[in-house]
């Protein structure tokens, strides 16, 4: 499946002649493991605010909702700065961006402020988008454009990893060991509950204050990296490019099927704690089901690396198609049963969620060159649909029940399954 443009880039060489796009490959490999990691931890934000604050199911996903609305707000502007200031530059924008946003979750601790949290979240979101703008396409165009899907499913695999590592970590350091139930939090005189949200919500200081220095320093290391400059795929400010995103059908059907896969896969990884705590699920508690949701993450991590191996030799689109079929399966079955068969039906969802991304992306800015920048804003910003899909299952969830709100996961599984057979298609095919 031909990426970026129809033949590939000249790769650059070192000075032994060797190709430099390995090393490349795996300095910014890092990058989507910490911004794995860093958006996983919103599952474990989700049930540690829920009582502190007192709120409701559509309330809490106001977690993802400031979080991932950052990336429409942000994606188009972070496009413009690649143009302006080239790739590397612009993940070293968003990682500084993304410091900034773990330090600002100190003084919102301190005071303690729901708002406050929110307002850390954007800004850290923001520096995520600004690294996601730049990376994802960066992957897309450094290598043969036959095997983008391949590598970018390989990088991709370690931003799993990171979501994979992140409900233990957040398990750890940040949930409670023997929390309050909420008819206790309730219970509480103002003082007593003022000093109780303050010994609750400091447990998030250490972690992201350890977070923030970790982004600061891999920020140093990027900007000291020479990475290599990919020209055909660079669009320069005041350059004229006789095409436009919108010729690209593929890139617009993409975009729709990132909204949905993203807000399917957050709705589902943000509920499972609450999910799992229900007494005929699971019945169990918030720490103990947090260390659950870390199989729903790992199944995508292992997924990554095998669909790797299996781009090699299957078309992206019938192996994109094939787990949007088993997705929408498994959250069906999960929505009519109870028991460990619902709970270990939907953690499954994640193996099948693990090649969605990274070939919804491949096949959505197929062929757009010099446009790829561009293309890759409109394909981030779509990321928001992990703000508004949650924010709805959250509705209605407080309607009918948690169990049964997650038929809105299986309809977005439904329209990648068209996005995969048919909208995928790139001009070079639809011309055909």
């Amino acid at each position: 499946m031909p990426i970026g443009t129809p033949s590939g880039p000249a790769p650059t060489h070192s000075a032994e002649g060797q190709s430099t796009y390995g090393g490349a490959l795996a300095v910014v490999t890092i990058l989507f493991f910490m911004w794995g990691f860093l958006t996983c931890l919103n599952d474990i934000l989700v049930p540690h605010l829920k009582p502190i604050f007192d709120l409701n199911y559509r309330q809490v996903m106001l977690i993802q909702f400031a979080f991932f609305g950052a990336y429409f707000l942000f994606s188009i502007p972070s496009a413009k700065i690649i143009d302006w200031i080239g790739y590397q530059r612009s993940m070293v924008v968003g990682l500084l961006t993304m410091g900034l946003g773990a330090f600002l979750f100190v003084p919102a601790a301190a005071v303690p402020s729901y708002p406050f949290f929110l307002m850390a979240l954007i800004v850290l979101a923001a520096g995520i988008t600004c690294l996601q703008v730049a990376a994802n396409p960066y992957v897309t165009i450094l290598g043969k454009p036959e095997t983008a899907s391949s590598r970018l499913n390989l990088t991709q695999a370690f931003n799993s990893l990171g979501t994979f590592l992140a409900p233990f970590f957040g398990s750890l350091f940040i949930l409670s060991a023997a929390p309050k139930t909420l008819a206790e939090i309730r219970a509480l005189s103002p003082a007593a509950l003022q000093a109780y949200r303050l010994q609750e919500a400091a447990t998030v200081k250490l972690p992201y204050v350890g977070l923030g220095i970790a982004l600061l320093l891999l920020a140093i290391v990027i900007g000291g990296f020479k990475l290599p400059t990919i020209e055909h795929a660079q669009h320069h400010p005041g350059e004229k490019v006789n095409d436009s995103i919108w010729n690209h059908p593929n890139l617009i059907f993409g975009a729709v099927a990132i909204f949905v896969y993203v807000g399917a896969e957050v709705s589902i990884g943000s509920f499972l704690v609450n999910y799992f705590s229900q007494p005929e699920i699971g019945g169990l508690t918030a720490k103990a089901a947090a260390n659950l949701v870390a199989f729903y993450w790992g199944g995508a991590m292992v997924g990554r690396f095998i669909g790797s191996g299996m781009l090699q030799k299957v078309k992206t689109g019938h192996l994109l198609g094939i787990c949007a079929i088993c997705a929408a399966s498994l959250v069906a079955i999960s929505m009519l049963t109870t028991g460990h068969f619902a709970m270990w039906s939907i953690i499954l969802v994640g193996l099948f969620n693990s090649i969605m991304f990274p070939s919804i992306f491949t096949l959505g800015v197929a062929e757009l060159g010099p446009l790829t920048g561009d293309g890759s804003g409109i394909m981030i910003m779509a990321i928001v649909g992990g703000a508004l899909i949650p924010l709805s299952q959250g509705a209605i969830a407080d309607r009918i029940g948690i169990h049964h709100a997650f038929f809105l996961p299986v309809i977005c599984y439904l329209y990648i399954l068209f996005f995969a057979l048919s909208g995928s298609k790139p001009n070079s095919q639809r011309r055909a």
